[in-house]
């Protein structure tokens, strides 16, 4: 049976490597800048609509996330596939903390920080991935970049305070409040989990 044009497509996306595809889009090559942006874009995709309220907002702030990455290629040296990824995924976070800013001005309100909520491991183990995604997309947009911020870029509250240009104790006090939210948010889940498994 003859290889479909469309997988011979994506296996050629994923075979070709990031140093030969960075080289050609610094040199103009289109071809391998729809590569390099089809080999990321699912991925960035999600990552712009955990920071996002709407898929359209999502897609918009990807879209001029890429066009600044391929500015940008140009004084961009390649070292590893793990650090090429993460400099693009900086630019797309960026990106997506400017369309916040615009939109809604993160909605932060300063609370001191109460005691550090846990997030039950027994609830999220009945849970798939993509329902955790939906699960961070219901957070308010404050408690969401923040636990964005912290949890999934791993960034310290301090780092996080000087770029959202908020103190350390709101940094806090937003990730606590969104752990809470996700507590009862996964515990919702887990009773239509469980009346769904005994009907």
């Amino acid at each position: 049976m003859p290889v479909q044009p469309f997988y011979l497509y994506l296996h050629l996306i994923f075979c070709v490597e990031l140093p030969y595809l960075i080289k050609e889009c610094k040199a103009g090559n289109i071809t391998a800048q729809k590569y390099l942006f089809d080999k990321y874009a699912t991925s960035f995709f999600l990552l712009c609509r955990r920071y996002l309220t709407t898929d359209e907002q999502a897609e918009d702030t990807m879209m001029s996330g890429y066009l600044k990455i391929f500015q940008s290629l140009k004084t961009f040296t390649y070292k590893s596939d793990a650090e090429t990824y993460a400099w693009m995924k900086h630019i797309l976070v960026n990106e997506c903390l400017m369309e916040l800013r615009k939109k809604s001005n993160y909605l932060f309100v300063a609370n001191e920080m109460e005691d550090e909520i846990p997030v039950d491991e027994t609830a999220i183990s009945n849970i798939s991935a993509n329902e955790i995604f939906e699960l961070i997309t219901q957070l308010p947009i404050g408690y969401r970049t923040v636990f964005n911020l912290f949890v999934i870029e791993q960034m310290t509250h301090k780092e996080i305070a000087a770029l959202l240009k908020i103190t350390e104790g709101t940094s806090k006090s937003q990730l606590n409040k969104a752990r809470l939210m996700l507590q009862q948010l996964l515990q919702q889940q887990n009773k239509v989990y469980v009346n769904n498994k005994i009907r």
